[in-house]
């Protein structure tokens, strides 16, 4: 058993980076996920790592990639809009074949004028919100204890394919207060880091090494080979897939939903089951990988659909290219809140009148 504390989300989150060996970060203060950069600014240098506020969002992205080029651990966490800002950064680190973490804490919009939660980010995060239409492993969180799991995954993840990896949270499971336990995963051995930048000598083939953003024809890389060499990454990528089903095997409505929507969708069940409501649900732990295969196989088996989320219809959209129009695809978005603020959030009560509905 490791230590265990009362802590938040975003607390977790720099707990679980520690936990990780995360020796970098670099980061720009930005609500709602200020504690992940208060805990680090803290924890970090007394672990002998580096904290670093840069100057902005763009600052930092790019300090991601020469800290990165080095074969270090490195992180960093931002909100929507910084997000928005890091998006030239983050296609040239998957461009540059290096791995890194990003947290983003997703907060209200369109726009950058509210600091609540929501969860309006699925798309540039799961489709690529940069250029050249790359791929990044995407986690999702529900707890506490798994957003501090959830991030040494994704250290793990990054450096076995060489790509950065997203956590992605938001307000509610960042402020959310958990007992969480300490504690270092071990996920197996990993490949060795023989493309780090470092001085020639330090390679068995006396090579120096340099990183670009895109293919390296210093080494005699050309560029459709290394087209070729990312698909099959991204082709392996895909068997990191991971999700949780919830009273699934009779069900005939199944609810989809991640982070905080995924909590709330479980007690929604629980109640619709209490009233012999025949309601199971799917829990997305990875938004990319999608699970497109599990969603055509229920529709096959006769299920229909309600997605839960806090948008007006982002993760619906797979979702439909899921179940390949053979079955009925219904969604509780962010106009199910309990108020008409952004204060508010969908709440069990109000999915439930919706599985009534359809059911």
């Amino acid at each position: 058993m490791g230590e265990r504390i009362l802590v938040g989300g975003n607390e977790a989150v720099g707990w679980g980076a520690m936990s990780a060996g995360c020796q970098c970060f670099f980061g720009y203060p930005i609500t709602p996920q200020n504690e992940i950069i208060e805990l680090l600014a803290r924890e970090m240098p007394k672990r002998g790592g580096v904290f670093v506020q840069s100057q902005c969002e763009t600052g930092t992205i790019n300090m991601l990639f020469g800290a990165a080029a080095t074969g270090v651990r490195v992180m960093t966490s931002t909100s929507s809009p910084g997000w928005g800002l890091m998006q030239e950064g983050m296609s040239s680190l998957v461009a540059g074949r290096l791995p890194c973490v990003v947290v983003l804490v997703q907060r209200v919009g369109p726009g950058v004028q509210r600091v609540e939660h929501a969860q309006m980010d699925y798309n540039s995060v799961t489709k690529s919100g940069g250029g050249g239409g790359y791929k990044n492993i995407v986690l999702a969180p529900a707890s506490v204890q798994e957003t501090h799991d959830l991030m040494q995954l994704a250290f793990y993840l990054a450096d076995k394919y060489r790509n950065p990896v997203v956590v992605l949270t938001d307000g509610l499971i960042g402020h959310v207060a958990e007992p969480l336990e300490i504690k270092t995963l071990d996920f197996g051995p990993l490949p060795e880091k023989d493309w780090v930048v470092t001085g020639e000598g330090r390679h068995k083939d006396g090579k120096y090494r340099a990183h670009g953003s895109s293919f390296n024809p210093i080494e005699g890389e050309s560029y459709v080979p290394y087209l070729c060499g990312l698909r099959e990454k991204y082709q392996a990528m895909e068997s990191e897939l991971r999700y949780e089903e919830y009273e699934t095997e009779n069900a005939e409505l199944l609810l989809v939903a991640y982070g905080y929507c995924a909590r709330v969708a479980t007690e929604a069940v629980d109640m619709a089951r209490a009233e012999g409501l025949k309601a199971g649900l799917l829990r997305l732990i990875t938004l990319w990988p999608f699970p497109y295969q599990v969603v055509r196989d229920k529709a096959a088996q006769g299920c229909r659909f309600l997605v839960v989320e806090d948008s007006l219809g982002l993760m619906v959209e797979d979702v439909r290219m899921g179940v390949e129009g053979k079955a009925e695809v219904h969604l509780a978005d962010v106009t199910f809140r309990h108020t008409i603020t952004e204060e508010g959030m969908i709440m069990p009560a109000r999915v439930l009148e919706e599985i009534r509905r359809l059911l």
